[in-house]
């Protein structure tokens, strides 16, 4: 459908109210709506609130943490998609502060989500009126809300006629709801895939004035975009036009100004010398990641690749288009890339010329190099698709490359897959399988459910090793690996695999830092890491904040500092920017107490669900070493090496099967203490949950956190 007229839609329900500004940083309300009852109501954000949560995931967990009872299931009406951006979210003036962070249940972990999130629909949120919202209940058909911050209105309307895919149905709410400003419309929608999949994703709109096209960020992990559409919503719009620079009536302009341009000014000078950000984005990884053995390759059996670099920066360097590519307006890091007139080679839209935002890192290292297929034009195709039917494209490429090492060994055939031979570096049958996901056909919505409940269905219906497939399956606490080999980075199993949300690399990178650095030898070392730097990154999903400007652009000086890693005088920065807006001085210590709180209650809230548990924070064991003797084979010289430094074997004249066994059993009993180590740091118990005194230290402890602590005593 090329138009949608606006006097086509049905309004269901309207809800008006009074746009009042900003007070440093905060409306001080949150927008509720029920698409069961078309109830819509605005609530209160007491100083209390902004307190202990902050904002954004903090605010988007309390709200859910209400709204929902123990165990709610991800498909149950009164689960709900939060919202918000966060107090510091919106400044124009500051790297970074265009985010949005959305909360829900999940439909691949059954806990608690959240998943960070470019584009303008969060602050437009914010300056429409609210700091956060929330949606509750399911419309009986699909519908669109329409948040108009310009004129103080809700409405939800019946959304009959509406494209599925995000590419065409983002350019239908544009011109439907912009009156000739289409830069004044951000949207919230999913696609095709997200219907037919638990891997959806939702993707967040922002119009490329230049390009004169709307572009889009993905709220990627957890299945987002498939509550999104089991719940009848077809889009979220928001409009707002009146755009000034002291938008959030921050306590103390000139000092919010002044950092700005301190730190605007660093990013331009330094980063066309570090990672060229603003000409590559993150595809500089697959470089570094490759020459550290990093780079997933067919199902993170391997670290690297002789072809790795037909996927690296200079190439997307020469097919990413010129210009400025900021996902929120003033952010100088400007990394969104993306590929201009790339003509489509199969599927639904094939032989049409289209925009192509990205690929990014996890999109290239997971449709490319972890399916064994080092085309960038492919890499190109799969991202648009998967970008367009709204899927996930690290859960698409991590469960895709489960099953074709499930192929290549036999577990499966062709039988099962529907003739498809699903081997490493198919291009047409990886390809196929994304078609089947957006039509939920085929064995591609075999796929779309993802590696945990695949590995249930390959063992009870074809007969599948269910050991096997437990060492392989990339996969914790049901969600899928994002694309970094761990084998060799202790701190960074931890650093996947006692998160929150499941293996994601957003609460601690740390490969780096522990495995080619050594920085933390010790397990105390690695487990204040585990707990120092989640806090932290945490701290930027409370404000609204991306990260990319705190340590992927650093310092001149950083490397003389004490603490490198942690970019001390960016700290200070972050303190000071949160300082100027809100009126609160702070210290970078302030900030990480900030994030423990909301994180503690992040983990009780998956206590709540029935996990966030010791044994929740499991890792399949290919995360920690060598499953195959291929794998072993492969970097021989290592790991004899280190049975032999460690004292764990001796491994001249032994098998390759003995030395897998005994690497194994050390690996394991390591992963335990590190555990053991963290939980310690954090002040959790031995089982991983947070202490009634821990609770009570971050001010937490309301009267249900109590009973729910209690009752695991």
């Amino acid at each position: 459908m090329d138009s949608f007229e606006k006097d086509t839609a049905k309004e269901l329900t309207r809800f008006e109210y009074p746009i009042s500004p900003i007070e440093k940083g905060y409306n001080n309300k949150t927008l509720y709506i029920n698409i069961s009852d078309n109830k819509i109501v605005s609530k209160p954000v007491t100083d209390e609130m902004k307190r202990i949560f902050t904002g954004g995931k903090g605010f988007g967990l309390w709200l859910l943490w209400n709204a929902i009872k123990e165990k709610t299931k991800w498909n149950d009406p009164a689960n709900e998609i939060c919202i918000a951006c966060g107090p510091l979210g919106g400044t124009t003036l500051y790297p970074g502060s265009g985010k949005s962070i959305v909360v829900t249940i999940s439909p691949l972990t059954q806990s608690v989500m959240d998943s960070n999130v470019g584009g303008y629909f969060g602050p437009y949120l914010k300056f429409a009126g609210w700091d956060a919202m929330e949606i509750q209940g399911k419309a009986k058909n699909d519908i669109i809300i329409l948040i108009d911050g310009d004129e103080g209105i809700v409405t939800i309307e019946d959304a009959e006629g509406l494209p599925a895919d995000t590419h065409l149905l983002g350019a239908v709410l544009g011109e439907r709801y912009s009156n000739g400003s289409p830069r004044s419309i951000s949207t919230v929608s999913t696609g095709s895939g997200a219907e037919h999949t638990l891997i959806g994703v939702l993707n967040f709109s922002w119009y490329d004035k230049a390009r004169q096209i709307y572009r889009y960020k993905q709220a990627g992990r957890g299945g987002t975009g498939t509550v999104f559409r089991d719940k009848n919503i077809r889009a979220i719009v928001t409009k707002f036009s009146k755009m000034v620079s002291d938008i959030n009536h921050p306590a103390d302009f000139e000092r919010l100004k002044q950092g700005g341009r301190r730190y605007t000014k660093e990013i331009r000078t330094l980063d066309p010398t570090q990672n060229e950000m603003a000409k590559v984005g993150t595809t500089h990884l697959i470089n570094i990641m490759n020459d550290y053995d990093l780079l997933p390759t067919t199902n993170f059996r391997f670290g690297s690749h002789p072809d790795a670099l037909n996927l690296g920066k200079e190439v997307y360097r020469k097919k990413f288009h010129p210009g400025f590519d900021g996902c929120w307006l003033g952010c100088s890091v400007a990394c969104s890339h993306g590929v201009k007139d790339f003509t489509l080679k199969t599927g639904p839209y094939k032989g049409q010329s289209v925009w192509v935002d990205g690929p990014e890192y996890e999109t290239i290292a997971g449709l490319g190099a972890n399916w064994g297929i080092f085309d960038p034009d492919f890499v190109i195709e799969a991202n648009f698709y998967c970008d367009t039917y709204g899927l996930d494209t690290i859960s698409v490429a991590t469960a895709t490359a489960f099953t074709m090492e499930c192929y290549e060994m036999g577990l499966i055939n062709k039988t099962v897959t529907g003739g498809l031979d699903l081997r490493f570096g198919n291009k047409d049958a990886s390809l196929e399988i994304i078609h089947q996901m957006a039509k939920g056909e085929g064995f591609g919505a075999t796929i779309g459910l993802g590696v945990r409940k695949m590995k249930e269905i390959f063992a009870r219906k074809y007969g599948a090793d269910p050991s096997i497939m437990k060492d392989i399956g990339m996969e914790s606490k049901g969600l899928e690996f994002s694309e970094y080999v761990t084998k060799e980075s202790l701190a960074q199993q931890g650093g996947y695999c006692l998160t929150l949300k499941g293996p994601q690399h957003d609460e601690a990178w740390l490969i780096i830092l522990d495995m080619v650095n050594n920085f933390m030898p010790t397990f105390e070392q690695k487990a204040e890491a585990l707990w120092w730097f989640p806090m932290w990154r945490t701290w930027f999903g409370l404000n609204g904040l991306c990260k990319l400007p705190w340590n992927d652009i650093v310092p001149e000086d950083n490397k003389a500092t004490p603490e490198p890693a942690k970019v001390v005088k960016h700290l200070q920065w972050y303190a000071e920017y949160f300082s100027a807006v809100t009126g609160m001085e702070v210290s970078p210590d302030d900030l990480i107490e900030m994030s423990e709180r909301v994180y503690n209650f992040q983990r009780l809230f998956n206590l709540r669900q029935g996990f966030g548990t010791r044994e929740h924070d499991s890792i399949p064991y290919r995360a920690m070493g060598p499953v195959t003797k291929e794998e072993y084979e492969s970097r021989k010289d290592r790991y004899d090496k280190q049975l032999k430094e460690l004292g764990i074997l001796d491994p001249k004249g032994k098998s390759a099967e003995e030395k897998l066994v005994a690497l194994r059993k050390y690996r394991e009993d390591r992963y335990e203490k590190l555990k053991d180590a963290t939980y310690k740091r954090r002040g959790w118990s031995p089982n991983g949950i947070p202490t009634i005194e821990k609770a009570k230290e971050l001010g937490i402890d309301f009267p249900d956190v109590v009973e729910l602590i209690s009752s695991y005593q």
